[in-house]
């Protein structure tokens, strides 16, 4: 089958079968069919390579393929593919004992699903259960996924409004103002859930001292912390976990996307003793998940660890992400409001609607794969795998400045186009 044959036997059956919006605007965008990755690239089906710099929204930490991951898979594969969920699951155990063992003070247990908003779903769900609550206090511009719980502690009306009500007891705060929080929380809350840094917000960062306040006011009210480290967990921010370097220990967090080493799907939600116990102490099975902490997703999880720890890959994000971060605030243009951010985990903010939209466009053109926030839709975030290379680096912000350069150019036309 010929390319271009192929590019519109894929168009046709997304615009038919998958979804038709989806369909549009990625043709719009002028994307291409993927058909091959290898570590930091992405074959499309002319044969163009393009530098991951979005990394599956964090998915892709090791790089696409990486060989370890793929090897403790079929490794696997060769054993026991799924658990029958009657015996006790080897795998499981490890990985779990693994996670407690590297993950904040405290967090001695988890419970394995399937994705990020699983993962979140069910720390709402143990929040609730184990306080005998019902408020949910989240942050504005927030964002822990799709599904109904998850959505509902989601801060952007966007994505609400058209299936509201969603679950009751959601109060939504700016993130970064513990006053706020403070003002809010009382008697009826269950758990105040953050992330440390806001993905899809805007790569906003919590300013210092912020997470510290939380976990007080939460001590004082019998609250719970939820740090929601779906993304930003696994080395992205520079260390293991981004609420380690505040210090803080969460009674419960979320891991999800990183965790699979970009091969398996998983998620976790990790919780103390107390927060399991009084989930699980009078019914072992109040939660359950058929595909959940299955043995190819904990192998390829357990692999994963692995590799961040041997290949020291928390210090490489922070090294690589310092040189991407002088490197974008270098670039001159009147249309950057500003670069912010924490690790590999970066966010280019424009001064206009729409101007990230025309960069994206510009940056693909130059072999760069990169997407902006969804709830912050002026900021293009720029997530590569850890192990980018610092030549890697210098391409995309090279491409960047060509990027914007050219973006202005459109932009000036403009006024006389009307």
């Amino acid at each position: 089958m010929s390319a271009e044959a192929l590019y519109d036997l894929v168009v046709d059956r997304y615009a038919d079968h998958v979804n038709p919006g989806l369909a549009r605007l990625m043709g719009f965008a002028g994307f291409g069919v993927e058909v091959s990755a290898q570590g930091c690239e992405i074959t499309d089906h002319e044969g163009r390579v393009f530098l991951d710099f979005l990394g599956g929204y964090g998915v892709f930490s090791l790089g696409h393929s990486h060989p370890d991951v793929i090897a403790a898979v079929h490794a696997q594969l060769s054993a026991m593919a799924l658990s029958s969920k009657v015996f006790f699951n080897p795998r499981l155990a490890e990985l779990a004992a693994k996670l407690a063992e590297i993950a904040p003070e405290g967090l001695q247990y988890s419970f394995f699903s399937n994705s990020g908003a699983e993962a979140v779903e069910a720390a709402l769900k143990f929040a609730k259960a184990a306080t005998g609550r019902e408020q949910i206090i989240a942050t504005e511009g927030g964002y822990h996924g799709k599904t109904l719980g998850a959505l509902s502690v989601t801060g952007r009306d966007k994505y609400r409004t058209p299936v509201e009500p969603l679950m009751p007891g959601a109060r939504f705060v700016p993130f970064g103002d513990a006053d706020a929080v403070q003002a809010v929380i009382g008697p009826h809350t269950a758990a105040v859930i953050i992330e440390v840094v806001q993905g899809e917000g805007g790569i906003h960062v919590a300013p210092a001292g912020y997470l510290a306040r939380l976990r007080d006011l939460c001590d004082q009210h019998g609250t719970l912390l939820i740090v929601d480290e779906v993304q930003t967990g696994l080395g992205r921010t520079g260390e293991m976990f981004s609420c380690v370097g505040e210090r803080v220990r969460p009674d419960i967090m979320t891991l999800a996307k990183a965790l699979g080493g970009g091969i398996m799907p998983i998620g976790a939600t990790l919780g103390t003793a107390e927060v399991f116990s009084a989930v699980f102490t009078k019914n072992p099975l109040f939660h359950t998940s058929t595909f959940g902490g299955n043995p190819l997703a904990c192998a390829a999880a357990i692999a994963t660890l692995e590799v961040i720890e041997r290949e020291g890959l928390c210090a490489k994000a922070l090294q690589r992400g310092e040189q991407l971060m002088a490197g974008l605030r270098g670039i001159q243009s009147d249309l950057i409001a500003e670069v912010r951010g924490r690790g590999l985990m970066v966010g280019v903010e424009f001064r206009m609607d729409d101007v990230g939209e025309l960069v994206i466009g510009q940056l693909t053109k130059r072999g760069i794969i990169a997407a902006y926030t969804l709830n912050n839709p002026r900021v293009i975030r720029m997530e590569p795998p850890l192990i980018v290379s610092a030549s890697q680096i210098d391409q995309a912000v090279a491409a960047m400045a060509e990027a914007i350069a050219e973006t202005e150019a459109l932009l000036a036309q403009l006024p006389a186009m009307g």
